[in-house]
């Protein structure tokens, strides 16, 4: 007697937005969302209006969800093999490739609207986040510093945003996304702890399995004590008060949690010091943010 394995059933009509949403894990935009919100009160010591704040927010969810989509896209080879991530819904079969190509079209699409609606710089510049995108999932293949590729991806939102108000950069948003390109960087070497046996076996590159557990854990250490550094020296280039800098002081602490509770060979706790500690660090800065500029 034999028996057959029943493929799964791909999502359709209603049951994409759930599928797109898990594909594209849009809870985590907590990550750069609030720095992206920051940057723009930062930028002139105010809160902008309402248009401004949200035509950021367009762009800022166009920018996330055609990046997320892009990496799985290219990744999918990589995914399906891992057991791990074998169950996302692309090497899971609940999601096509041309519904993911066709969520990255309606991505770039609100991206592109909504950069028509902010200060010409930022539709001149577009592209440079979107080509990042794509170099990003190409970086692992070639080079185990890809986890500074991606951060330096993400630290465009704070910068982007900030220019989105002002139509030009200086010192304060280059720190500021940099800042943000770190501690990046130095959670993704976490999370990159849960796959050193697959990347090694399967020529993906990254710092653990590059430099071993160990190793990856010290130099996240350093990348996130020179992202509070420049967090700092984007405070006092923007001329940002005590609050501002409580803000990073709490952030400080946030990342002193975080690097204290995962260890070499124990990897029990990387998804809590992933997606907890990181989303608290954000909001917590956004918080002491706007406390500058309203109290």
């Amino acid at each position: 007697m034999t028996t057959t394995t029943q493929a799964p059933s791909r999502a359709r009509g209603l049951e994409l937005v759930p599928a797109l949403l898990g594909l594209v894990r849009f809870s985590h935009t907590v990550f750069a969302l609030p720095f992206a919100f920051a940057a723009a009160v930062l930028a002139e010591m105010e809160v902008p209006g309402a248009a401004t704040l949200g035509w950021i927010l367009l762009a800022m969810v166009g920018a996330r969800s055609l990046a997320m989509a892009l990496n799985r896209l290219i990744d999918m080879d990589i995914d399906a093999a891992n057991p791990r991530t074998a169950g996302r819904e692309l090497p899971a079969g609940r999601l096509a490739v041309g519904q993911v190509a066709g969520f990255c079209a309606v991505s770039l699409a609100m991206l592109l609207v909504a950069v028509s609606q902010l200060p010409e710089e930022t539709w001149v510049l577009w592209p440079v986040p979107v080509a990042a995108f794509v170099l990003y999932p190409l970086a692992k293949r070639v080079t185990w510093a890809c986890h500074l590729a991606l951060g330096l991806t993400i630290g465009i939102a704070p910068m982007g945003a900030w220019l989105a108000v002002t139509g030009e950069l200086g010192a304060a948003p280059v720190l500021l996304g940099l800042g943000v390109a770190l501690w990046i960087a130095g959670f993704d070497v976490i999370y990159a702890l849960l796959d050193v046996e697959f990347d090694r076996a399967h020529g993906v590159h990254s710092v653990p399995a590059r430099f071993g557990e160990a190793r990856a854990l010290w130099i996240t250490r350093a990348l996130h004590l020179g992202a509070v550094a420049l967090l700092a020296g984007a405070g006092l280039a923007a001329d940002a008060g005590a609050w501002y800098a409580v803000g990073v002081a709490a952030c400080a602490v946030v990342l002193l949690w975080e690097n204290a509770i995962v260890r070499p060979g124990d990897t029990r706790r990387v998804q809590a010091a992933f997606a907890q500690s990181n989303g608290v660090l954000a909001i917590v800065f956004l918080a002491f943010t706007l406390a500058e500029v309203t109290l």
